[in-house]
């Protein structure tokens, strides 16, 4: 698959600046419109406030584009038939030509490939519940590409004991902004340790740096807690997903469709607080994500 970077992308790496990636699945998949176009909008400014180039990935005509136009990122808004890829569907996507977004998986990926050190989400992929042998992509591809990702943790939706334990496992380095605790998402914590507590851009770059002086090619995580305002008691989220769990099995409703229906789940029987959660810990992370790119650089 070619890799097409945008004029500002192109310059911003030739001329060593803070680059910061970010996915596009969040805007054709995770949020629903019009807050998925606002929230894409207000992460590149924030990106940009913040002294870095926002670089948003995506594929056009069977293309990685790295660094989008705005009308492309309205194209990703509203669009029907955007197609939402991992690393098992680069080569269909490239012979077919397809418009697809790009998961956590395939933006670490691109990211990478073009040079990006940093790359902001929401949250990444996991050990689905119930079903162990279940592991996203996401996981796989953390443990073989030596960027750094800032997150909230894995989703809510999955076993995230059973993640963090992977994590370790495949030796991805799980940092923890000002806390010492791995967040849970919508939930400031989870319970499990960080590998690394980090309070300063500069002190997870330092960490980043030993990383590659050491020749490893896992992923490190940042990991942000949700702002505190936004944030979500875990036990009660418990509740209401145990309920979506028990509704998608009678519905039969599985595989890569499962997330975003208990995501959805969780937003309606939540009054939208998880969608404003949400909304909050993306636009958090890209700040942090900018900090530590300017650190690197």
């Amino acid at each position: 698959m070619h890799f097409r970077l945008s004029e500002e992308v192109a310059s911003a790496l030739e001329n060593r600046k803070p680059v910061v990636a970010l996915e596009s699945t969040v805007i054709s998949h995770g949020l629903p419109q019009p807050q998925n176009l606002e929230t894409a909008r207000r992460m590149e400014k924030i990106v940009r406030d913040g002294g870095g180039v926002p670089a948003t990935i995506a594929v056009f005509d069977g293309e990685f584009n790295i660094g989008l136009s705005d009308s492309q990122l309205q194209f990703l808004a509203i669009a029907k038939d955007i197609r939402k890829i991992s690393r098992r569907d680069i080569p269909i996507a490239a012979a077919k030509k397809l418009n697809c977004a790009t998961t956590v998986a395939t933006t670490a990926f691109a990211a990478h490939r073009a040079g990006i050190k940093i790359f902001a989400t929401g949250g990444i992929g996991g050990v689905h519940r119930g079903y162990s042998a279940d592991v996203s992509a996401d996981l796989v591809e953390l443990a073989r590409t030596p960027i750094t990702v800032v997150c909230s943790g894995p989703k809510i939706v999955l076993d995230v004991p059973a993640t963090r334990e992977w994590l370790e496992t495949f030796g991805i380095t799980v940092l923890g902004w000002q806390c010492d605790e791995m967040p849970a998402f919508y939930s400031i914590s989870s319970g499990l340790a960080v590998d690394e507590r980090v309070d300063s851009g500069s002190e997870a770059a330092g960490i980043i740096k030993a990383r590659d002086v050491s020749g490893l090619t896992n992923t490190i995580l940042v990991t942000v807690p949700v702002p505190i305002d936004f944030a979500i008691d875990a036990a009660e989220l418990e509740i209401i997903l145990d309920a979506a769990v028990r509704s998608a099995t009678e519905k039969k409703i599985t595989g890569k469709e499962l997330t975003p229906f208990l995501l959805a789940e969780l937003s309606e029987q939540t009054r939208g607080r998880t969608l404003k959660s949400n909304i909050a810990l993306l636009e958090n992370n890209a700040r942090v994500a900018t900090e530590v790119a300017r650190s690197l650089t």
